[in-house]
């Protein structure tokens, strides 16, 4: 699998260097770059500017991309015995994803459930600055099995959702989860009404939406310090 841009690069460096089977640099590093990526004792390979532009199929690498191991999800059984979980359904956007991942991460979620047949980890892993190499990270499509074995285990089901409960006036469960939908298509019905509680942000201004990782990190912190 290939991530590439600087930021990524170097922190799975630093804090995922068992999980990088090749380096290539498109780029002379500063010396001291040049120091740490060697002393990760991985091979190197130096690439010109056609190749790694294939390697990254087009994308913004800054001359630093590295082959790593295949992202392993973890199974959303594990999830069970946390307080905090998200699940996205139905957000096919890497970018969002990403982002959505790094802000868990950050404010201190517990594990994500995608709710989805396949995500592009690679770029996954690329948008959330590496951050997704540190979560708990489930994929299941199943998301109405999946509701129902958290229910059983007396987890809150919070839904964002338009017209639903000003975030700020809600008083956050210990054990709760968090679903967030596309922005094109929402949560279905079906899936709401196994909901406890739709919530939402009040807008101050004439506009109906922010973007969806916007949106998770004004929730999120409120869930964890509401």
């Amino acid at each position: 699998m290939i991530v590439y841009g600087k930021q990524v690069f170097f922190y799975i460096l630093e804090k995922h260097r068992e999980k990088i089977n090749e380096i290539y640099l498109a780029k002379e590093c500063e010396k001291s770059e040049f120091s740490r990526i060697v002393k990760s004792s991985k091979k190197i390979k130096k690439l010109d500017f056609k190749a790694a532009q294939s390697l990254a199929r087009g994308g913004n690498h800054q001359g630093f991309l590295m082959d790593v191991c295949d992202f392993e999800f973890c199974d959303f059984n594990e999830l069970k015995d946390k307080n905090f979980v998200i699940i996205l359904y139905n957000i096919s956007d890497v970018g969002n994803i990403g982002a959505i991942v790094r802000s868990a991460y950050a404010l201190g979620a517990d594990g994500i459930i995608l709710a989805a047949k396949s995500v592009a980890m690679d770029g996954v892993i690329r948008t959330s600055s590496g951050a997704a190499l540190d979560m708990k990270i489930a994929l299941n499509d199943d998301i109405l099995t999946v509701l129902n074995e958290f229910k059983q285990k007396q987890f809150h089901i919070y839904a964002s959702a338009s017209g639903g409960k000003n975030i700020h006036q809600v008083i956050p469960q210990k054990k709760k989860i968090l679903i967030m939908g596309s922005e094109g298509f929402g949560i279905p019905n079906k899936i709401l009404k196994k909901c406890d509680e739709c919530v939402g942000i009040k807008m101050h201004n004439d506009f109906d939406s922010l973007n969806v990782s916007a949106a998770f990190a004004i929730l999120c912190d409120r869930m964890i310090n509401g």
